[in-house]
């Protein structure tokens, strides 16, 4: 899958520290990106935006975990 269009933003929860944070694309027709933004030129994991959905909608129901 071909990325390189994509435009990554980090998590509005992240802190600024350079932690553990990853980095969303949802600017692609078809499919959200998510990588490590440790690491961006690494692999990405691709999903559909509809699952996407349903993996943020239940992390919001959870909430912060540790």
């Amino acid at each position: 899958m071909d990325l390189s269009g994509a435009t990554w933003r980090k998590s509005s929860r992240s802190s600024g520290n350079g932690g553990n944070c990853v980095e969303v694309a949802d600017n692609l027709p078809g499919v959200v990106g998510v990588r490590d933004s440790k690491n961006p030129t690494g692999p990405a994991l691709v999903f559909n935006p509809a699952a996407w959905q349903g993996f943020v909608n239940l992390a919001k129901q959870i909430g912060p975990v540790g």
